[in-house]
């Protein structure tokens, strides 16, 4: 097969190698399916809980054995819903698109903390070999199902174990970091997890694997709040309510492709959560008493706060606490919501000056 013949057969599939494909189109579409899938999930899942509404939390279905509320048959959805959104962004064509459900499933299930790095990479090469087959057999309905299921789940069971354990090298930083003084503490775990969240990895795996509680947990629940916080309210000239909701209750991993196309707009709230973490750790000592995977949540749902909160209600309880301060929740304001929304935006501003960071930057 000629060079020519081969790029003819490429365009004939619109099977497009480049970063941008990749890297951009197909990295901010897994940004959407985790959105619509895990986060939703989460936030359902908060809402019932704290308002006790019994619809939300109550299981609606079991399978082998496992009960399922609303929000928690989203949660199980996520690497169906990132993969599918990946198809659907390399424009697959239907048979593809949806036989990812199955290859999501089995990437997010086996790559652990890396199951959307596992997602993304296994999800890509799985729809592109589908798409090659696709149209080429009077089986059709056969052949590309087979074989964009067989290869991405042969690739999940290779790939996404390794993947999961390179997330987890991050959660070895940040055991690391906790044996420091509380100022370099707060500082390098606020960053590590604050990035980890705006990552195609998931940092609520990591502090749950890691069971970061503690000084370390308000750190990482810091560094979470100056991504989401901090992109949603920097990215408000172009995004508007839309942005500044989905990204601040959300997700700052929507992000993502932007900051394949200019890295430097992720200089803002990485800075932020360098600030706000050592004054979490050293000014308020604000602590995660709760579900160590609250530390990698953020404002996502409220979760981190939740958590932050449910632990305060369990030290009274224990007696390690005699009461919920005005201190405690001044921190947690400031900490969580209004010093990412202020050093952001602050931050990136001299980034524009700079020329670093031009409109449409930010757009999603």
């Amino acid at each position: 097969m000629t060079k020519d013949s081969v790029k003819s057969f490429l365009e004939r599939k619109n099977i497009e190698v480049s970063a941008k494909r990749y890297g951009i189109d197909a990295l901010s579409a897994m940004a959407q399916g985790l959105f619509c899938s895990l986060l939703i999930g989460t936030i359902i899942n908060t809402i019932g809980t704290q308002f006790n509404i019994a619809f939300l939390t109550s299981s609606i279905c079991t399978v082998n054995g496992v009960e399922y509320t609303i929000g928690g048959l989203a949660i199980a959805m996520t690497g169906p819903a990132m993969a599918v959104a990946i198809g659907h962004a390399l424009k697959a064509p239907p048979y593809v698109l949806f036989s990812l459900a199955a290859v999501g499933f089995a990437a997010n299930g086996l790559g652990g903390a890396g199951g959307p790095l596992a997602v993304l990479f296994i999800a890509i090469i799985a729809a592109e070999i589908g798409k090659m087959v696709a149209g080429e057999t009077r089986i059709d309905l056969l052949v590309t199902p087979t074989v964009t299921i067989g290869v991405g789940v042969a690739l999940a069971a290779w790939w996404a174990p390794g993947l999961g354990a390179a997330a987890m090298k991050v959660g070895d930083l940040v055991m690391w970091a906790t044996d420091l003084r509380p100022f370099m503490m707060g500082i390098i775990v606020s960053v590590i997890i604050g990035m980890a969240l705006t990552l195609p990895i998931s940092s609520a795996a990591i502090c749950a694997a890691l069971g970061l509680t503690g000084l370390a947990g308000g750190a990482a629940v810091a560094g979470c709040c100056a991504q989401m916080v901090g992109f949603a309210v920097m990215s408000f000239p172009e995004n508007k309510w839309g942005g500044l909701v989905s990204q601040g209750i959300g997700t700052s991993m929507l992000q993502m492709g932007n900051i394949v196309k200019n890295p430097r707009i992720w200089i803002a709230p990485t800075l932020t959560a360098a600030i706000t973490g050592p004054i979490s750790t050293c000014v308020f000592h604000m602590k995660m008493n709760g579900a160590a995977v609250s530390s990698g949540m953020g404002t996502c749902g409220l979760v981190g706060q939740i958590g932050v909160y449910s632990g305060w209600v369990a030290d009274i309880a224990s007696g390690a606490k005699s009461a919920i301060t005005g201190t405690d929740w001044l921190g947690l304001i400031l900490i969580c919501f209004v010093l990412p929304a202020i050093l952001a935006p602050l931050i990136n501003a001299v980034c524009r000056k700079l020329g670093w960071v031009k409109d449409g930057d930010l757009t999603l």
